[in-house]
């Protein structure tokens, strides 16, 4: 019988080796003749061989040390620029003192203890040369029509609800704001920003004044936030400008069966030996926008916080930095709904909203500018960001004590 382990003298096994390898060959040239694949696989070996570390690594240690010797440098520019975030600050105060007459006089008007006068009354709109009718005989009838329609027409005391408005135009304040705060909030007469006095730690201050009303015997609500403007000395390239550090609110004196931050429940229990069932009524936590004025406090024992508070974090100070910077100097503006057109007229850029991030030392801005000193954020006009969450986690009382990446803006931001 032959033997079929032998061709022409070459062992079997030895022929379908052969014939692996050449099956294998050709499938490795197909494979490598595709580009997606080429593509995948230069990735890969660029991301491995030329990450920083990596080539870090692989250098001389004379070049390591002068490498140490630059981070020093570094540091001492991270120092340079605290004191210049310091300056801007004292800019910033220096500056709200020329503001506050303007704003004073603002509120006047909005209070209507003062009629402005007709000069101060004149403002030439977009619109105008289209307003205008040709002719004699046309501006006489429009003028008639005028003199009959102010005689109809209701001359309310001020503004009314201006400040209301605002929270009603802004989606932001809008969704903070439940049914039962609205009344409240058209007692609002003014809103105002105070920065610390020279010498005296880094912070500002919102303060909400209101009217006389039936909700709480207070004429002033206030948010304070306190800042610091110095590196991290465990990790002191972090730096990127002030950081929010801790934040106050105010007790609310409020009246009786008036508060609106809490609810009554009544709940049924029964007893275990007797059987019995009794009512008993208890007060809980109710969404409300007053409960920004009662921030928690951080333990301050390092503890990790969790994702909730994480995003709270962020989420108080960037509507207080909103309120600094965008509503209080241009609140006429967020009143007709100018400022928000245009807000909504401005590009975002292509990366888009950024996730909250939480470093050791705080949360960034939940906005497409997360992480930046706000002196920078100031600069691209605008704070996107899902407020959805953002204002769950408000309603629930759950505020900020402490917020990264919150550096001072530019000056102009009222006071």
């Amino acid at each position: 019988m032959a033997d079929n382990s032998f061709s022409d003298g070459v062992p079997s096994d030895a022929l379908e080796a052969a014939k692996n390898a050449s099956n294998t060959e050709k499938l490795t040239d197909q494979v490598m003749q595709n580009p997606q694949v080429l593509a995948a696989l230069q990735e890969r070996l660029d991301n491995v061989s030329h990450t920083p570390s990596s080539y870090i690594e692989t250098l001389p240690k004379a070049v390591k040390r002068r490498i140490n010797a630059l981070k020093q440098l570094q540091v001492k520019c991270a120092h340079i620029e605290a004191k210049f975030y310091e300056e801007v600050h004292d800019l910033e105060r220096k500056y709200a003192a020329l503001y506050q007459p303007l704003f004073d006089k603002r509120r006047e008007f909005i209070t209507g203890d003062v009629e402005p006068t007709d000069a101060e009354s004149e403002w030439h709109s977009e619109n105008e040369e289209e307003d205008k009718l040709a002719g004699d005989v046309k501006s006489k009838v429009v003028i008639a029509e005028k003199e009959v329609a102010t005689a109809e027409e209701p001359n309310p005391k001020g503004i009314p609800e201006f400040w209301f408005t605002i929270f009603r135009n802004v989606d932001m304040l809008s969704e903070l704001v439940q049914e039962y705060d609205e009344p409240i909030l058209k007692h609002l007469q003014d809103i105002k920003v105070k920065f610390s006095d020279p010498g005296q730690p880094m912070s500002f201050v919102l303060e909400f004044h209101f009217e006389p009303n039936d909700y709480f015997t207070n004429s002033v609500l206030t948010k304070t936030y306190k800042m610091k403007s110095e590196p991290d000395k465990a990790d002191p390239f972090s730096f990127e400008g002030p950081e929010i550090v801790d934040c106050d609110g105010c007790v609310i004196d409020w009246k009786k069966g008036k508060n609106v931050t809490v609810k009554t429940i009544k709940k049924k229990q029964k007893h275990k030996g007797r059987g019995t069932v009794r009512t008993i009524t208890k007060q809980v936590p109710n969404d409300s926008f007053f409960n920004f004025f009662s921030p928690l406090k951080a333990s301050g024992d390092g503890e990790s916080l969790d994702e909730d508070s994480e995003f709270t974090l962020a989420s108080d100070f960037e509507i207080g930095h909103f309120f600094r910077e965008r509503i209080v100097p241009r609140a006429v503006l967020y009143f007709t709904g100018e400022a928000i057109e245009d807000d909504d007229n401005f590009e975002e850029g292509e990366e888009g909203e950024e996730e909250v991030r939480l470093g050791p030392r705080g949360a960034s801005l939940p906005c497409g500018r997360a992480g930046l000193p706000l002196l920078e954020c100031a600069r691209s006009r605008k704070h996107k960001t899902s407020y959805t969450q953002l204002v769950r986690s408000c309603l629930r009382g759950l505020h900020p004590v402490k917020t990264r990446g919150a550096a001072s803006a530019a000056p102009g931001s009222g006071g």
